[in-house]
């Protein structure tokens, strides 16, 4: 029998939540330590879709990337949608547990993830803002090809790892452009536009780029150089990991029957194509 308890312990030993951010809430959410767990489900967002799936599956436990009790709340009321949501685990027997920012450092994360299916050099990676008492560790990451390639195949190879979205891959830049120096930071990611291991990068892949942020970064890049920026849906840019995870967790305890969640938790689910005629002459 494999329990919570230890399932838990397993977690924390590969992503301790000494390593979180002081802000994040992660670890258990939710379930009882002494329950026996067989199946487990690994999601990005604990949302109605993945909770649905882990009871459709039978899973005893939820394991997310983001967290659902984020900030305090003050009732379980089943008409607000983290009540509800709570309840129906409670009462499926489904336990709920989040690694986020202390997955986030980790090289096997959903950063060093990307690097990896990307074809990123392993050696040399640099995380971009290191943990103090783990320097090796940290939010985002740096790293270089072995060859350079144009920034149109490099986004193509975003394009083709990542899973689909509405929103796709945005891109800035010169298609053309060499691209060898890659920083990447899985999630939101313009609170780092302005570091200096960003900056100096050929592009910066990230998630949740907002205009002005992104404007502003541009035209800098114009004076004083910077990188070019692709920009892919949050969702998309933290599922890739779980495969690994899923695979860490089968080694760990191989009598439990571990499922990655094939929901697209995605909020935007369709777009309208536009034209291609510039802003000055619609209507004309």
């Amino acid at each position: 029998m494999t329990s919570l308890r230890q399932l838990q312990s397993t977690l924390d030993a590969l992503f301790p939540e000494t390593d979180a951010e002081p802000w994040d809430a992660v670890g258990p959410a939710a379930g009882d330590p002494g329950a026996e767990v067989t199946r487990v489900l690994l999601a990005v967002d604990p949302v109605a879709a993945t909770v649905d799936e882990a009871l459709e599956f039978g899973a005893q436990l939820l394991v997310t990337h983001h967290p659902l009790v984020l900030r305090g709340i003050t009732s379980l009321r089943e008409d607000r949608y983290k009540g509800a949501l709570l309840a129906r685990l409670i009462r499926g027997g489904c336990a709920l547990h989040t690694a986020h920012t202390n997955a986030d450092v980790v090289e096997t994360g959903p950063t060093g993830t990307i690097f990896d299916r990307l074809g990123v050099n392993a050696d040399g990676r640099q995380p971009i803002e290191p943990l103090a008492n783990r320097p090796e560790r940290g939010i985002g990451l740096v790293g270089e090809f072995a060859e350079p390639i144009s920034l149109r195949d490099f986004a193509e190879r975003v394009a083709d790892v990542m899973p689909p979205t509405a929103g796709g891959v945005r891109v800035a830049g010169d298609p053309e452009q060499p691209v060898r120096r890659v920083a990447c930071c899985s999630g939101a990611g313009d609170s780092l536009l302005a570091h200096p291991l960003v900056t100096s990068a050929d592009v910066y892949l990230t998630s949740d780029l907002r205009h002005h942020p992104a404007s502003e970064a541009r035209e800098q890049a114009f004076v004083g150089g910077g990188p070019a920026l692709v920009d892919v849906a949050h969702f998309a840019s933290e599922w890739l990991w779980l495969g690994g995870l899923a695979e860490r967790l089968r080694a760990a305890h191989p009598e439990l029957e571990v499922r990655v969640s094939t929901r697209n938790t995605d909020p935007w689910t369709w777009q309208i194509p536009q034209g291609t005629k510039p802003a000055s002459s619609q209507g004309e």
